[in-house]
């Protein structure tokens, strides 16, 4: 191959006189108007062909390819002419008389072509660019980028030579484009800090740059996917740039964009009702596979009953066509939509069985999970399926797959843990992060429940791995010196082998890193602290603080996050007026900034604190914004819009209650009669123990009313009526109407006690369970603390009966139980 080159070489430097004709060459090239002409004309002009022809040739062929649409290229074709193969050799045998620009263009057009990355001549021309790198513009260094990630070279040695160039050059860049293309080339290569600078930058142009291509602003959500940093500044502002080009929000951009903002959990309301409207209007020309499954997983999660119904009944006419990327596809959108179809589900997974061979452990995994929360019955199926995943795991090495493969086998209806499970495990389990030990775990505990035979067995072969997963698990966390590190392993992890084993050691670890709490980390830190729901004071006054001095630098949507964990945890931290005070101003200014369904969110939040900003109070409660919040409704996954109807209803509550200043009128009566309607009212043993002896305290049955609904609608366990003498009031005696008397006003505070003798008494009794409490707290929870404060407004007397006071050793007969029901009814004031 050298000898060939030498000669080449040699031949152009003869030949340097032909320019004339080689400009004609150069001329017919740029007419040719089909692939074939261009074939043809290179099959006769073989000899004079210089670098610059091969060049345009290549570079003309993939013009071709681009003018079509995908479904009409024909990629296989040209790669495999004859006369392709004759411009590869010719290139790689010119490489060296290339220009920089020239040299990258070759690479970006071959590798157009699918020709692969052990290429001779993809080899040759990455190493001639290598030695020539720091020569290269940053346009061509960032074309050369784009290069190198098309070959999954995401981590070399070359992409970190890249970022150091990009590193020293980087005040420099000011087109969009060559920075998008290099933020997500170098993205696996990055510190924190030149991650940090990247973003600073990418803001910066986006705010001073007159147009911002669509392409540009999507690359740069890809690089904070590729970082896995939810960034919202510079995500709000490309979707901004996404919302002001509405004409190339076709279903193949919106699929990448909702994939992105799904995976970097970033929700915004506008962009959902503009590509619900777009691909509402796409639903009659979505008819073949690849455009319908394409419209299925984008607008089914979003869709009202009546478009999902169409939806599904099309993908039961279509599902024979789907390949085995589309069934996968749409049984992942299936389970997203919580889908209960059985036609559509059985034909999904017959599907799904034929092509089970052809899929990757990572779909297989996906596949697993979507098919068993869809209830779907095919023992033949997972049958299948365990064996597939069981072989994988035997063969795999990398401990997160492993993990994932072992999560997915403890989904599938098997009673037993498989041995080569235990083995796979065990050898692995050594050089895990928390989230793998994590997975194993529940897994393990899942099996030996299901397993009756090992249910007693505290020696077996399972209850041995799990000790030795709790013991790496706390070697761990003692180990850890990094907080951001320790809260990466953390943030998916959740279950009861954390919540029983480990969660106290890795509040000890935050304690003794808690000085690496910054204004960067403190919204996830937040975040996870709300999910271990305990009660660590030290941790809780870090975040004050942090808040207080950094808020300037904290996104004012963030501010729901840092108050959660005090409202919910019912603490104030010290200096709380201040804390809460900086909060409020915070986001009071950017209250534009907020989703709907966040501002209810923290307006009950801050509710529950007992401040009930004016700004925010007005702002909720007027038609306009009322209005968006509906049309958000819409398009929020199911769980998530009942959670925001229900704290609206809460706020709305507690605004009447507390601040009927505001003369904000009650109107969620109808709501509330439609949950009253779906409410189970269940009683656990201890509720109907105190109901028996409630009977008894107060000397009958008639004193006592089980499951009361109170005025705006609080459900009490139990009430009953003493009168100014602290004697019971039997309700057959009384003509008493409760739930009718709602109304706001002044005089709200004797709502409760209407229709009572003079100097009479209601007595609200509420048995306290554990989820009343903090994990390691006798401290109520923000919500049962409201609720307290509510039913003495609304005129009673409040008596809370934790369930460790009832179930403790003091309380353990039945004479206790009465003398203590006793002392809080008829002692309370």
């Amino acid at each position: 191959m050298l000898c060939v080159r030498r000669i080449y070489a040699f031949a152009l430097r003869r030949c340097q006189f032909r320019t004339l004709s080689s400009d004609t060459l150069l001329s017919q090239l740029n007419s040719c108007t089909t692939e074939d002409q261009v074939f043809d004309l290179v099959g006769k002009n073989k000899a004079k062909l210089s670098e610059k022809h091969v060049g345009s040739a290549i570079s003309l062929l993939w013009k071709f390819q681009k003018e079509k649409s995908h479904l009409l290229r024909n990629i296989d074709y040209v790669k495999n002419h004859s006369q392709f193969l004759t411009l590869r050799i010719l290139a790689e045998n010119k490489i060296e008389f290339m220009d920089n620009d020239l040299l990258v263009d070759m690479l970006y057009n071959v590798l157009r072509f699918s020709v692969e990355a052990h290429d001779s001549l993809v080899e040759e021309l990455v190493m001639e660019a290598w030695r020539r790198l720091e020569r290269f513009s940053l346009p061509t260094l960032s074309k050369f980028a784009l290069c190198l990630n098309e070959q999954q070279m995401y981590s070399s040695p070359l992409i970190g030579k890249i970022a150091d160039i990009v590193n020293v050059n980087l005040d420099s860049i000011q087109d969009t484009r060559v920075l998008s293309v290099l933020m997500i080339s170098i993205s696996s290569v990055i510190s924190r800090n030149f991650r940090e600078r990247l973003i600073q930058k990418a803001e910066l142009l986006l705010e001073t740059v007159n147009f911002i291509s669509f392409n540009h602003a999507r690359r740069m959500v890809q690089f904070l996917r590729n970082v896995r940093l939810t960034y919202r500044p510079l995500l709000e502002k490309c979707n901004k740039v996404f919302l002001e080009n509405p004409s190339q929000l076709d279903l193949e951009n919106i699929s990448l964009i909702l994939g992105l903002y799904q995976s970097l959990q970033f929700n915004n309301t506008e962009f959902r009702l503009v590509i619900k409207q777009k691909l509402m209007e796409t639903i009659d020309d979505c008819n073949n596979p690849v455009s319908f499954t394409r419209l299925f997983a984008a607008l089914g999660p979003m869709a009202g009953q009546e478009v999902r119904e169409r939806l599904i009944a099309t993908a039961l006419l279509m599902a024979e066509e789907f390949n085995c990327h589309q069934a996968l596809v749409v049984v992942e959108t299936m389970e997203e939509m919580e889908c209960r179809n059985s036609h559509l589900i059985q034909k999904i997974a017959s599907l799904l069985h034929k092509y089970l061979d052809k899929y990757k452990p990572t779909e297989l995994a996906k596949i697993t999970q979507a098919l068993v929360l869809l209830h779907c019955h095919n023992a033949e199926l997972y049958t299948k399926l365990r064996r597939l995943l069981v072989g994988y795991l035997q063969v795999n090495v990398v401990p997160s797959d492993i993990s994932m493969l072992t999560r997915v086998l403890s989904m599938l209806p098997s009673s037993q843990v498989d041995e080569v499970v235990i083995n796979r495990v065990d050898a692995v389990w050594p050089q895990c992060n928390l989230s793998d030990l994590s997975s194993f775990a529940t897994a393990l505990v899942r099996w030996v429940r299901h397993d009756q035979s090992h249910q007693q067995s505290t020696s077996g072969p399972s209850a041995k791995l799990l000790q030795k997963l709790s013991n790496c698990g706390y070697q761990r966390l003692q180990k850890a010196s990094d907080l951001d590190q320790l809260l990466e392993e953390l943030r998916y992890i959740s279950g009861e082998w954390f919540e029983e084993i480990l969660v106290e050691e890795t509040i000890n670890t935050c304690q003794r890193l808690m000085d690496q709490i910054t204004w960067m980390n403190v919204l996830e830190f937040s975040s996870f602290l709300i999910k271990t729901n305990y009660r660590c004071t030290p941790l809780l006054d870090r975040i004050a603080s942090v808040a207080v001095q950094h808020m300037s630098k904290i996104h004012p949507s963030g501010t729901y996050n840092l108050l959660l964990p005090f409202t919910v945890m019912n603490y104030d931290p010290p200096q709380s007026e201040e804390f809460f005070e900086t909060c409020i101003q915070h986001f009071s200014s950017h209250l534009g900034c907020f989703e709907p369904h966040l501002l209810v969110l923290l307006g009950y939040s801050l509710a529950i604190a007992e401040y009930f900003p004016p700004a925010l109070i007005n702002a909720i409660f007027n038609v306009d914004f009322l209005t968006k919040l509906d049309a958000q409704l819409e398009i929020l996954p199911d769980t998530l819009n009942w959670r925001v109807r229900l704290r609206l209803m809460e706020l709305n509550r507690a605004v009447c209650l507390e601040c009927p200043e505001f003369q904000i009128p009650w109107f969620h009566e109808r709501y509330c009669q439609q949950m009253q309607r779906k409410g189970n009212g269940s009683t656990n043993t201890a509720q109907q123990q105190i109901h028996r002896m409630l009977g008894e305290i107060l000397g009958g049955s008639q004193y006592a009313k089980v499951s009361v609904l109170t005025p705006y609608y609080y459900g009490i366990d139990f009430e009953c009526i003493l009168d100014k003498n602290k004697k019971p009031l039997p309700y057959m005696d009384q003509s008493i109407v409760l739930a009718d008397l709602v109304q706001w006003g002044p005089d709200i505070q004797l709502l409760g006690k209407k229709g009572l003798p003079p100097g009479a008494q209601r007595i609200a009794v509420e048995f306290l369970d554990s989820k009343a409490f903090c994990k390691n707290s006798c401290h109520l929870k923000g919500e049962i603390a409201i609720k307290k404060r509510h039913l003495e407004i609304l005129g009673y007397q409040v008596v809370q009966i934790p369930h460790f006071e009832w179930n403790s050793m003091e309380l353990s007969s039945k004479d206790a139980w009465m003398e203590y029901l006793k002392k809080n009814i008829f002692e309370t004031k």
